[in-house]
């Protein structure tokens, strides 16, 4: 009975000593404020995003897609996020109506056109846009395209349909890739 409450008191500290280390591995990492909590780059992309409160429409939409799995997988990916702003620059009741079960297919085109395969952080994607005299072109998940320039020292993107955003924070570091924060709603074609 002693040997058992010995090695419960073990276990205890042992769980202790580990919730420790992992809180302080968090609180130790280079983290981005994005709707005014951390993001931490230990934690995938659907663990950092649902708990912005800029990217709460985002959060419903990729539920209603079905695309949390995917986002939560190894990647890495790339994510052009909307803000919640972004979404209500949108004509009213459009968010509404993609997130029924009926327009899934259209709501997961547009979320995944706003992904692209790999780890393009702000360097990189300036990198391509210098080699492309001044405008570069990527595939996106969805099969579409997103072309990116500069606009000062902002980095910009166009839609399929002529459309702009401009990344608001950029940088986002993930355990399966980087965000970007834009501030318009991405279609494709």
């Amino acid at each position: 009975m002693k040997l058992v409450k010995i090695f419960a008191l073990f276990l205890g500290a042992a769980v202790l000593v580990n919730t420790a280390n992992a809180q302080e591995k968090m609180t130790s990492e280079k983290t981005v404020n994005v709707g005014g909590a951390p993001m931490y780059p230990s934690k995938n992309i659907i663990e950092n995003a649902v708990n912005s409160k800029d990217h709460t429409t985002l959060v419903a939409a990729v539920k209603a897609a079905g695309l949390v799995e995917t986002l939560q997988s190894k990647g890495p990916f790339t994510v052009f996020a909307p803000t919640n702003e972004a979404f209500d620059k949108l004509p009213k009741g459009t968010v509404d109506n993609l997130v029924k079960p009926e327009n899934k297919a259209i709501l997961t085109k547009i979320l995944t056109y706003h992904v692209i395969a790999g780890n393009y952080d702000a360097k990189a994607i300036a990198d391509l846009i210098k080699a492309g005299n001044g405008k570069a072109m990527l595939k996106t998940v969805s099969g579409g395209t997103l072309t990116f320039s500069m606009k000062g020292s902002k980095l910009m993107l166009t839609d399929e349909k002529g459309n702009m955003a401009a990344v608001t924070i950029k940088n986002v570091y993930q355990s399966n890739g980087v965000i970007h924060v834009i501030d318009t709603v991405l279609m494709p074609s």
